[in-house]
């Protein structure tokens, strides 16, 4: 299935037909329903936005594209002085794949200013009008993987604190112990700058959207926690979205019908199975996995350290991966 929302802007053409189609549709249909309507529509538009096998193909082993990352890209992730706090540059290697912010066309059933949580695909939607949006990579722990369907932000904390949850202490007491009173908020906090507080029904959720103390867990499953973003890329969601917007997290039957098919690679990063050879997809075919399974690391980081010297980083960690990740 091809996976329109995640095309970029400059890739898809002549969309006024399929949009009016989609709006027709939702009228009809409910989300399930849409979804798989939308299914539909993205394998019609294959041309338009080009063939999966035409796209950058991504080692499966390191999970990084050959191509140079662009330089607007690298650019929107330079270091950010926030209040008395300096925010440190994300390192190129880790702006592969869906992780840096993109605009995207995207035709799903949610309205605009909706947070579209994706777990699975590890991505975030901002809708906007005329069928745009904004995705961005995420990073998901055990906990975002506990919580689907609707939601508003409740919330909204700049630099906020964190205390792990009775549960993080009573199943890794060694590793939360020594934090059971709370950090407060900071570059070495586990929420990062940002933190989005999702209620329903008027009640905390204890579900999070937000920053990080560890760029290289971007794109990544993680031990503990539930959505988060580079500290650059929550700043930018945190100025657009008011306390009520309403957030949608999806299931994995709605990420199955919505994107790509996806594995995840040997250092953990989601790819398109059509991005890899041949004999590759087909081994995924058959059930066979040809790598071992990715296996973050549990603990409270200290933020990345090489986020602060990305030259380093990109010559000493070319896999994109740091031996500690949160």
């Amino acid at each position: 299935m091809a996976h329109i929302k995640g095309c970029p802007l400059a890739q898809r053409n002549n969309q006024n037909g399929t949009h009016s189609a989609m709006n027709f549709a939702t009228e009809k249909l409910g989300r399930i329903g849409m979804l798989r309507m939308f299914g539909l529509v993205c394998t019609l538009a294959l041309a338009a936005c080009g063939a999966p096998g035409s796209q950058s193909r991504v080692d499966p082993v390191t999970g990084l594209a050959p191509a140079v990352v662009p330089p607007e890209v690298v650019a929107r992730y330079q270091s950010v002085q926030d209040a008395d706090i300096v925010i440190p540059a994300v390192a190129a290697g880790y702006l592969t794949g869906q992780n840096p912010r993109t605009e995207v066309y995207y035709y799903g059933p949610d309205a605009p200013g909706t947070i579209v949580v994706d777990p699975y695909a590890r991505v975030l939607y901002h809708i906007h009008e005329g069928g745009r949006a904004t995705r961005y990579g995420i990073a998901v722990g055990r906990e975002g993987y506990g919580f689907s369907g609707d939601a508003v932000i409740g919330r909204k904390q700049a630099w906020p604190s964190w205390t792990p949850t009775k549960n993080m202490i009573r199943r890794e007491p060694d590793v939360y112990g020594p934090v059971a009173g709370g950090m407060p908020g900071g570059l070495e906090n586990p929420l990062g700058a940002r933190a989005l507080y999702l209620y329903r029904g008027g009640r905390d959720t204890y579900y999070r959207i937000h920053g990080t103390n560890n760029a290289s867990t971007i794109g990544r499953a993680t031990s503990a926690g539930c959505i988060r973003l580079f500290n650059q890329d929550i700043l930018d969601l945190f100025e657009q979205v008011p306390t009520g917007t309403r957030v949608h997290v999806r299931d994995a039957a709605e990420s199955a019908i919505a994107e790509d098919p996806m594995v995840e690679n040997a250092h953990g990063l989601m790819v398109p199975i059509a991005s890899l050879p041949e004999d590759v997809q087909a081994q995924i075919a058959a059930g066979n996995i040809p790598w071992p399974k990715f296996v973050p690391a549990v603990g409270v980081t200290a933020p990345d350290p090489a986020a602060t010297d990305p030259a380093t980083a990109a010559a000493t960690d070319t896999s994109g991966v740091f031996q500690q990740i949160n």
